[in-house]
């Protein structure tokens, strides 16, 4: 039996409130991650290595450096019909924008016309993991589902703050939606785990196109993927789970196989990227059968100099991207993207560093994120004490990382 013709939709609208600052001049999916990538290049990056080339980018909120990042990076053969394209809300049903993540793709239901795909995939843009599509793909087409869902299993204690579907006995027909429920239900095969959505859909194309118009007429609807379609269809009997933990991803190896993290709080970005400075880490970047696919700037190996007394350039348990000069400081489980600049006797630990920040001699810079193009000055320390940091304007979250926004000054 052929393939089905599958097109891809992802879901990059977001606003991103709870990474504020990072997403205060973009969208939540391009803001960068890992040193070279943006968090859409994993979702894209999946999709295309498992096979599908026809994928369509809905987008909405200050979306210019996506759009520009989607359009540079992502060029696929046009010559075989294949596309990523970026596509922004064009008010083609009236004078609104896009309400939920529903009515992104009702809006958009052109794009599924014109490509007469048998499969619709809806996926979101900003998670960092790897999967097969595909494989999600075949178990619809066999189980005959109107939607499958890909779900994780999680501890029942942390259900309680996610999305978490309710299967029914054979673990794979889904019989409810529940929204952060304070009694997450067990699967039936481990009663001490629950089913969190992962936010990844595939649609029967004719199912979603019913669901779709009969949720744009209802006016008590929030117009919601996760909460108004899938509900809808689950309460039909037309619902599916696909457990994550089933897809075979080539290259993966045991302490990766299942890794998916929802990075959208500042402390959850944080944690991803310390994932990452892991002597083994849990993410592992650097399987080549399953390659992480972005646009790698222009710009020389990344250098280390000064072996004096205590003026030593060193790195260590860390992620070093290219153009970054570590000269006589140290850097201790953190990230560096493109451009970095450490001078000499300052430290730097545990944090994430985006691209050609500066961080002057003897300045201290510890459990933070900062932004672009932030310089921190000679002497100066951010993270050590968030009282202080908090004095000068930034940002601190729950989980006490300090946070710099883009191009933000960083006063004394």
């Amino acid at each position: 039996m052929a393939e089905p013709h599958v097109l891809a939709i992802v879901l990059a609208g977001g606003a991103g409130k709870r990474l504020a600052p990072l997403t205060a001049d973009r969208a939540k999916p391009a803001v960068p991650f890992g040193g070279l990538y943006r968090l859409i290049d994993f979702t894209l990056s999946n999709i295309v290595n498992a096979g599908c080339r026809r994928i369509c980018v809905l987008t909405q909120y200050k979306s210019h450096s996506l759009d520009r990042h989607i359009t540079t990076t992502w060029r696929l053969s046009t010559l075989l019909g294949n596309y990523v394209t970026p596509v922004p809300a064009q008010q083609r049903l009236g004078p609104h924008w896009y309400t939920g993540s529903a009515d992104a793709i009702y809006q958009s239901l052109n794009l599924i016309y014109d490509d007469g795909p048998d499969i619709v995939a809806v996926f979101g843009a900003d998670h960092v993991y790897r999967m097969d599509m595909m494989q999600m793909v075949r178990q619809h087409v066999d189980g005959g589902a109107g939607v499958t869902v890909a779900a994780i299993p999680v501890d029942r204690k942390e259900a309680s703050s996610l999305g978490v579907i309710e299967t029914g006995t054979d673990g794979r027909s889904v019989t409810a939606f529940l929204e952060k429920p304070a009694d997450p239900p067990g699967l039936p095969t481990d009663p001490d785990k629950s089913y969190a959505s992962m936010g990844n859909y595939v649609f029967s194309t004719d199912v979603l196109i019913e669901a779709l118009r009969e949720d744009a007429a209802d006016d008590g609807s929030r117009h919601d993927m996760g909460g108004d379609i899938l509900p809808m269809l689950a309460r039909l009997g037309r619902a599916q789970a696909y457990n994550f933990l089933d897809n075979e991803v080539p290259g993966a190896e045991e302490r990766d196989t299942g890794y998916w993290r929802d990075v959208g709080t500042l402390d959850s970005y944080y944690e991803a990227h310390i994932d990452l400075c892991a002597v083994h880490p849990v993410f592992n970047l650097y399987n080549d059968q399953w390659p992480i696919l972005t646009y790698v700037p222009s710009q020389p190996p990344a250098k280390f100099v000064h072996d004096s007394g205590d003026r030593i350039g060193r790195a260590i348990d860390s992620v070093v991207s290219n153009g970054v000069i570590v000269s006589g400081g140290l850097v201790v489980k953190t990230v560096l993207s493109p451009g970095v600049r450490v001078n000499s006797w300052s430290r730097i630990e545990r944090s994430v560093l985006l691209h050609n920040t500066k961080i002057g001699r003897h300045a201290v810079v510890q459990d933070a994120i900062l932004d672009k193009n932030v310089v921190v000055p000679d002497g100066v320390t951010v993270g050590v004490d968030k009282e202080h940091d908090r004095a000068r304007g930034f940002v601190v979250s729950a989980g006490g990382v300090t946070v710099v926004g883009k191009g933000q000054q960083v006063p004394p």
